[in-house]
């Protein structure tokens, strides 16, 4: 009987077994489900992954110009935008002290541009944080970086206009470009940031984008070389 009785336990433990499947996929609830056919990022080529970021780093631009979708920004934030354009503008400011020996040497105005950048949006994150803002550091960071491309942009202009000469009239039209760069760049990331801020508190987070942008801008209208 006992021989009998292991038999059956052991027919009973193959058939749970067979039963049971041990592999499976592993969900979290409310994400979007993929497709099986669909390749992850590690499969595929790094051409296709360039070239998507490339494309995500476009469409935030876009948003820059037109800051409808305030979400796009701070639901996929990334920092290859902002470092793109804090690299381009500490490359085109740079050079623009002469030393005593009439040299040029961009070491020192590239280091002051690059810090200048990242800590003054390091510093403007840490103020909204401190201020009760529903934001990740890193997504108002992204915000921040990206709405610099309005001054990236009036940089360009100005140093076209640099090769015409230094006249007031050109010196008047340099400051009105860098002023509409100015404005757009404090409206886009006021749109983009507005939400996250406590609303009795809107003006103390304001005024460091206000000055952060300032500081970007008068670097540039200060930029006599070309």
């Amino acid at each position: 009987m006992a021989d009998v009785e292991v038999e059956i336990d052991e027919n009973q433990s193959d058939t749970l077994l067979n039963d049971v499947s041990l592999e499976g996929d592993i969900t979290v609830p409310g994400a979007p489900q993929e497709d099986e056919d669909t390749l992850s990022t590690l499969d595929e080529p790094v051409k296709d992954t360039v070239l998507r970021d490339m494309k995500a780093v476009g469409v935030k631009f876009f948003h820059v110009f037109y800051p409808k979708e305030s979400k796009k920004l701070l639901r996929e934030w990334d920092l290859w935008g902002p470092l793109v354009l804090c690299v381009f503008l500490a490359m085109m400011l740079q050079g623009s002290t002469e030393r005593a020996n009439d040299l040029n040497d961009g070491g020192p105005q590239f280091a002051e541009v690059f810090v200048i950048y990242w800590v003054g949006a390091v510093i403007v994150t840490l103020n909204t944080k401190l201020l009760g803002g529903s934001i990740s550091f890193f997504q108002s960071v992204c915000v921040l970086g990206y709405c610099v491309l309005p001054l990236t942009i009036a940089l360009i202009f100005c140093r076209i206009i640099l090769v015409a000469g230094h006249t007031t009239a050109l010196f008047v039209v340099r400051l009105i470009l860098v002023l509409i760069a100015f404005c757009w760049s404090t409206f886009a990331s006021t749109a983009f940031l507005g939400d996250s801020q406590p609303p009795h508190r809107k003006g103390l987070a304001v005024y460091p984008i206000f000055l952060f942008y300032f500081v970007i801008s008068w670097l540039i209208i200060s930029h006599t070389h070309f």
